[in-house]
């Protein structure tokens, strides 16, 4: 076995449900696959003397796990006086409409069609909720409409699928778009060289201990995976499948259908540089 703090991020090791710092709890979804690891994390956030509560993605559309969000809630005295998502893939954001009934909440987002009620989310806002303060911070590249919520209490990020607990994440091409998705990760480094932040709590995947770490393996990889790319065309791959074939042999040929999205995504950006 490898030791966890020699994995990028120092992930955290034991059960992923449950209290992850002193203002986030994770209820774990039961959708996990390949593409989503253990299932989604649905993250409930508050202060600890509050009786208000932030709830960040509820995840798929599942009665089961949608109410055990709710009892969570419930059971630290708690009521869930808002819902936010971090983008609209459905594993985070299927079950907002009926979380939404279940609480009686709205739901924030960037995208307007997420949306339920007046307010949406754009870079710079801050969410405060009975004394809890969330600073939304414009991640996009895994999708167009990616958001990060720096929780500055606790010197942590909620990174939704910009940043996973384990191994790295889709560029989802067309709607995701790496010259994006490049500038959000050195964003979210200055948040753990500006402002401090050391933790990440992911949307999938255990939660990473060093943050500036995980960023800068995201970043090394993304740039080793476009020179792979490069190369693959210089020799003679030119269509997104063989460069998957050619680039990520040692990848789960189960996931191939996600790497073409980031090949797609690589083609693109090459392109746009002049590089290919």
């Amino acid at each position: 076995m490898t030791d966890a703090a020699a994995l990028p991020g120092q992930p955290r090791g034991g059960v992923l449900s449950g209290p992850a710092t002193a203002r986030a709890v994770n209820v774990l979804a039961p959708n996990a696959s390949a593409m989503t690891l253990d299932g989604t994390n649905t993250w409930l956030v508050s202060e600890p003397d509050s009786d208000l509560a932030v709830v960040i993605d509820p995840g798929p559309l599942d009665e089961v796990h949608l109410r055990a969000v709710v009892d969570t809630a419930e059971k630290a005295g708690k009521r869930v006086a808002l819902t936010l998502l971090t983008h609209g893939h459905p594993d985070h954001a299927e079950g907002a409409a009926r979380f939404a009934e279940l609480t009686g909440t709205k739901v924030r987002a960037l995208d307007p069609a997420l949306r339920l009620g007046d307010e949406g989310l754009a870079a710079g806002d801050v969410i405060t909720v009975g004394g809890l303060e969330l600073r939304v911070v414009p991640t996009p590249g895994h999708t167009g409409d990616s958001l990060c919520f720096h929780l500055p209490a606790d010197r942590a990020v909620l990174t939704g699928d910009t940043i996973l607990g384990r191994g790295t994440t889709v560029v989802a091409h067309p709607d995701g778009r790496l010259g994006d998705y490049l500038d959000s990760l050195r964003r979210l480094r200055s948040l753990t060289v500006d402002d401090g932040v050391h933790t990440v709590l992911p949307g999938h995947g255990p939660v990473l201990e060093d943050a500036q770490g995980v960023v800068e393996f995201y970043l090394a990889h993304r740039a080793h995976r476009l020179a792979q790319v490069e190369t693959a065309v210089e020799d003679g791959f030119r269509e997104p499948a063989e460069v998957v074939a050619h680039v990520y042999a040692d990848v789960d040929r189960s996931l191939w259908p996600a790497a073409e999205l980031s090949v797609r995504a690589q083609l693109e950006y090459l392109q746009e540089h002049g590089l290919i």
